[in-house]
This record gives structure tokens, sequence and C-alpha cells, in this order.
């Protein structure tokens, strides 16, 4: 197993440990961004927006101030949220929906969070570098991402 595929088993783990004993989506989500924050390297802000009235509103994150509010469809969060299918965005800039609520921001990946056909949020990892996030990226945050809806009670925060 390469050493990234063990990063994220290692990862996975803990978010596991994390999650033990408690259904609490928002308390879940600011675990997960913290460890996700602290254990990736090269990435300026992790974190999740949650689905409310139509629109994306900011949760639990680690990393700078962020856009508050995201309309479906538009930038990163806004478009995997309406499509509901992982994003993974190696620049930016060629992103013609960006919005750019930092500027070191290179790369991006974005999982929409559905539990029984419901959209509850995204979770939102940035890099400061180009082609941050590939493949392994994708498998081993959209398996943690599995790990948070299974434990967290979606309904009572979504």
């Amino acid at each position: 197993m390469g050493a990234k595929k063990k990063l994220y088993s290692r990862i996975h783990a803990q978010l596991d440990g994390l999650l033990s004993g408690e259904t609490d989506a928002i308390a879940n989500a600011a675990n997960m961004a913290a460890l996700l924050f602290l254990e990736l390297e090269n990435i300026n802000w992790a974190g999740f927006y949650i689905h409310k009235n139509g629109e994306l509103v900011l949760g639990p994150f680690h990393g700078n101030p962020a856009c508050v509010r995201i309309a479906m469809g538009k930038g990163a969060c806004g478009t995997a949220a309406e499509s509901r299918e992982t994003l993974v965005i190696d620049d930016v800039s060629q992103f013609a929906e960006h919005i750019a609520c930092d500027s070191a921001s290179q790369a991006e990946i974005v999982i929409p969070l559905i539990e029984n056909e419901s959209l509850w949020g995204v979770l939102d990892i940035d890099s400061p570098l180009l082609s941050r996030f590939d493949g392994i990226d994708r498998q081993g945050l959209e398996a943690m991402a599995d790990l948070f809806i299974e434990r967290s009670d979606l309904s009572a925060s979504g």
C-alpha cells in the first residue's frame, strides 16, 4: 500500500474513533474538519457547507474565514451539491464558476453528503497547490464522508 493510502487509512481510523458514540452532525463535522486540516498536507481550508433553504450555508471548518452562503449551482461547492457528484478541480482559475473566498486556494475537492436521497451539505477542501487532489484523495475522502454520514444524525441539523 502506498504512503498516501496508508495516510488515509490512519486518518479514517482516527475519524472512526472521533465519531464513535456521537451522532450530532455539527459536532462530528467540527471534529472531522479539524482532523482533516491537521492531518492532510498542503491544504489551506477544510470544512462543511450545510444545505439549508435551497442554498449552502457555512458550517464547521478550519482555515481562513470563508464565504457564508453559496447558491446551488454556483462555485465548486454549489456545483457539486447540485450534481450530487464529487468534484475535483486541479486549477480553480480554470473553473468558470469558482468563488474566490481565499486567493491562496489553487485546487479544490468537494464531496456531496447525501443520505437517503437527501442532500445534507458538502465537504470542501482547498489547497494552495495546483493539482493537489488525485484519485487516492478522492477515494479516501469519500470513504470518510460515508463514515460521517453513517454515524451522524443528519436529519437533526440539515
